[in-house]
């Protein structure tokens, strides 16, 4: 779960719920059966039934109004405030354990109602219990710092509390009367609505269309057979491709746009009732984010986009191709055979990560093996690939769509990136500091995608295989760090538009994001012709539904190229800073835990770094295909 202020943290745990660690990274889908199970995750280790499920579900509703008994007495002393902490981390430990189980039962089969109905019960759960604490904010306000510092002094039982407790008093002028937060805290159901219908008609309900490739293949263009499609080796087809998927998107262009302004209307709302000076400014409060890392991030990447463009240049030339198309960004830029199914994944990861010890290397050997997967894609199934952390008594669970691409072996290691920083996180934290930031599991699991390329880059045997994994560095970089600029600049223009009073609809949207895709892929330069076609994708990116989220994979692969390079030309202290880095969980605001690992996300230099780490991979594939160019 992100870490959120006592504010915020229960005050939108209702709208929050369907975003626990939904780190979509990529979508894919075959419909598979007869899986062995041990590719299906064991969610009984959670409830041994659904009826067992059920019976906790009815408990803790019956204790939903347990907190209102400490209602107007939390600052009679110390004890009586620690009472309440502790009230409330009990039952929303449970209730992330109902929510786990339920969601994650849910998102194996969207279009089941009995999955939806599971859900639905807890998101009710979480309004509820958020509506009966929501005069703890104002209390804790109106208590002031002196006495609060004065409690967490004279009360040891306090000090797992002492953040948020803290983190409360710094917005403390965003907090409203205990009736308004009453009120909001209402909302929370309501506010997800939006969501959760771009999701249902996305995922389950649209008839996604089919066509015929060139070698005869039916290719069922859905969300993620388009990830699977969308690289076909014949050009023709990925024309074909983009034709079709795009065109049903265009088809709901309307509906998306209402789904889409739905949310932002939701969020500026929000953020004018809490009084923050924008929608940006709010989303970043919870995490203690100044605006200026998000600013300083696009301006640095618009600065340098000359890098981007000449990372499309050395993709037409590899590919032989004189008018490059936005249909010519996924194909890989060496052809392979090469495969890896999910155990060579597992195999590869694990020597890849030899590198950060066998504190590290154990705990993950061991992990993989357990039934914490759900790891192939099937009809109904939520695409791409997310780790659910949120059930700290038990363990992180990895829903992914894998297809034996290298694609897929990256976002397996990506994903268990995320699971190992829960696991070291939850052993070495209490449950009210081990919900860590998105701001740092990025990091940590962009990290292990990136000691896994540099892994396999040593076990090339040939240059192509070396340029294939060159190659895909690159477009690492393009999706991880340029284009989630590109969509952070699209998240804070719509919103703006919002709050400037003007209307938000699908088409507007579309030329929005138009004229900001077509500046980043250097359209007007000739580099890449950006046509009506592919305006629509900002409907296909569910991310925009996580609010200002998207940033964050961009600073994440910064961080996380910080840390690789210091643990592979550092000693064994740089290993264990990083080791100590994910044992911090959620112990301290984002930023301050990576400036105590040497890491300053508030300055230009992380993203300068990573630009220049692409222009080096660029040098180094140039270089070789000089040398071939100058030996024909």
């Amino acid at each position: 779960m992100k870490r959120h202020s006592l504010l915020r943290k229960y005050a939108h745990i209702a709208t929050l719920g369907t975003l626990l660690f939904s780190m979509v990274t990529v979508a894919q889908d075959n419909e598979s059966a007869g899986v062995d199970e041990k590719y299906i995750w064991d969610l009984t280790e959670f409830y041994p039934t659904k009826s067992a499920w059920e019976s906790e579900l009815e408990r803790l509703r019956g204790n939903v109004d347990e907190i209102k008994k400490y209602q107007g007495v939390l600052g009679k002393n110390a004890s009586t405030l620690l009472a309440a902490m502790d009230a409330q981390s009990v039952f929303y430990k449970e209730l992330l354990r109902l929510w786990t189980y339920a969601s994650n039962s849910r998102n194996t089969d969207l279009g089941n109602p009995e999955g939806q109905a599971m859900v639905g019960s807890v998101q009710a759960l979480f309004q509820s219990a958020s509506a009966a604490r929501s005069f703890f904010a104002p209390e804790v306000v109106k208590m002031g710092t002196k006495r609060v510092e004065e409690f967490i002094q004279q009360e040891p039982g306090l000090a797992k509390h002492a953040l948020s407790l803290r983190n409360t008093l710094r917005q403390g002028q965003h907090v409203l009367s205990p009736e308004t937060e009453a009120a909001l805290s209402l909302m929370g159901t309501a506010l997800s609505a939006s969501q959760n219908a771009r999701d249902m008609l996305s995922n389950a309900e649209i008839d996604w269309p089919k066509i015929t490739l060139s070698d005869g293949t039916e290719a069922h263009l859905t969300n993620a057979g388009y990830v699977l499609h969308r690289a076909a080796a014949n050009r023709n087809d990925r024309a074909a491709v983009f034709d079709a998927f795009w065109g049903r998107y265009k088809d709901f262009e309307s509906t998306f746009g209402a789904t889409l302004n739905g949310e932002v209307q939701a969020n500026v709302a929000t953020a004018k009732a809490r009084k923050y000076d924008n929608t940006l400014q709010y989303f970043l409060s919870a995490d203690h984010i100044p605006e200026n890392v998000y600013r300083t991030l696009v301006k640095v990447t618009n600065d340098r986009i000359d890098v981007l463009h000449r990372y499309f240049n050395l993709r037409a030339r590899m590919l032989g191709v004189d008018d490059l198309g936005y249909h010519d960004i996924y194909p890989d830029l060496v052809e392979t055979n090469l495969t890896f199914p999910i155990d060579k994944a597992r195999d590869d990861m694990l020597a890849s990560v030899k590198i950060l010890g066998p504190e590290f290397s154990d705990k993950f050997a061991e992990a993989s093996k357990q039934r914490w997967m759900h790891v192939y894609p099937q009809k109904g199934k939520r695409s791409g690939a997310y780790m659910s952390g949120s059930a700290y008594d038990v363990h992180p669970l990895i829903l992914l769509n894998h297809q034996d691409t290298y694609n897929s072996a990256s976002t397996y290691a990506h994903e268990w990136g995320h699971a190992m920083h829960q696991v070291l996180t939850n052993e070495n934290q209490p449950y009210e500091l081990a919900d860590f930031s998105i701001f740092t599991t990025e990091i940590a699991a962009i990290a292990k995608e990136i000691l896994l390329q540099e892994h396999m880059l040593e076990q090339a045997t040939t240059e192509d295989e070396k340029l294939f994994y060159l190659g895909y560095a690159l477009e690492q970089m393009r999706g991880t760090f340029f284009r989630q600029v590109m969509f952070s600049e699209f998240e804070l223009a719509i919103h703006e538009e919002v709050e400037q009073g003007k209307a938000l609809t699908g088409p507007r949207m579309t030329e929005i994001y138009g004229d900001i895709m077509k500046r980043y892929h250097g359209h007007d330069q000739g580099v890449m012709n950006i046509t009506e076609r592919e305006m629509i994708e900002w409907a296909y990116i569910p991310h925009f539904y996580y609010n200002f989220y998207v940033y964050q994979y961009a600073t994440s692969i910064a961080g996380a190229a910080y840390f690789v390079d210091q643990i592979k030309t550092g000693d064994g202290q740089a290993r264990q800073t990083y080791i100590d880095f994910l044992k911090a969980g959620g112990s301290d605001y984002p930023v301050e835990i990576l400036k105590d690992a040497g890491l300053d996300m508030t300055s230009a230099a992380p993203y300068n770094a990573v630009i220049d780490r692409m222009v080096a991979v660029m040098d180094e594939i140039d270089a070789i295909l000089d040398a071939r160019k100058r030996s024909e």
